[in-house]
């Protein structure tokens, strides 16, 4: 399903996807300041949950049954996707972007409940902003505006000309390499503050990785992810 937007706007160029952070080796007792952070996402800034090694889906674990529960029952969509799709067409349209905004198909890890929505076109790296930050605004808007307190709550992740899907592929990517340094050296690997977004890849990409867990520690701007080995 995609909506097209046309305006006669003047290009601006994308910025490239940034790298991630280096992380850095820590004691799992580091301090940590506290900080504000932007709308850089839209999970929790407090209360992440800790991942277990069996089943952890870390900050996105919204779907996935706990031990000795009943099956989970097959999702029905609800309309929402459809909602979220003509809220970002709406927005785009009053910002006068010359863009086309198609809803996606899942990525094959990804709760059955997700919304994934791709915008395109000549005006997408406008949307993207410095760092993301702009992109991520959109994303959070969209999560307020479709999901209401009285519903189970959908995750929507909306990417621009590849922007995200690149940036996850080098987190998750960073992720399984220091999951095997964690493991081989014995050691606690804590990554530097990151978004809720990024913090997200993080968990998924080690949720079955044998020999470690994650959590998120630390507050606000100071957020972050830190890759524990455990004996098995």
């Amino acid at each position: 399903m995609s909506s097209s937007l046309a305006d006669p706007s003047e290009d601006e160029g994308e910025d490239d996807a940034a790298a991630p952070s280096k992380p850095e080796k820590a004691d799992a007792t580091a301090p940590s300041d506290e900080g504000g952070d932007a709308p850089d996402g839209d999970e929790p800034q407090d209360g992440e949950p800790a991942e277990k090694a069996k089943d952890a889906k870390g900050e996105a674990a919204r779907d996935k049954k706990k031990d000795g529960d009943e099956p989970a029952k097959p999702f029905e969509e609800d309309g929402r996707s459809d909602q979220a799709l003509d809220f970002v067409v709406d927005v785009l349209t009053k910002m006068g972007m010359d863009c086309t905004v198609d809803l996606m198909e899942n990525d094959p890890g990804d709760p059955a409940s997700d919304i994934r929505i791709e915008i395109s076109g000549r005006d997408a790296g406008k949307l993207i902003g410095k760092k993301g930050q702009t992109l991520a605004a959109c994303q959070f808007l969209t999560n307020r505006v479709v999901n209401r307190p009285s519903r189970p709550r959908r995750h929507i992740l909306i990417d621009a000309d590849g922007y995200r899907a690149r940036r996850e592929q080098a987190l998750s990517s960073m992720a399984q390499r220091l999951g095997k340094e964690a493991v081989a050296e014995g050691k606690i690997i804590t990554f530097e503050p990151m978004s809720a977004q990024d913090r997200r890849v993080v968990h998924l990409s080690l949720a079955k990785f044998p020999g470690v867990v994650t959590k998120s520690e630390g507050k606000g701007a100071t957020r972050r992810v830190q890759i524990i080995p455990v004996r098995e």
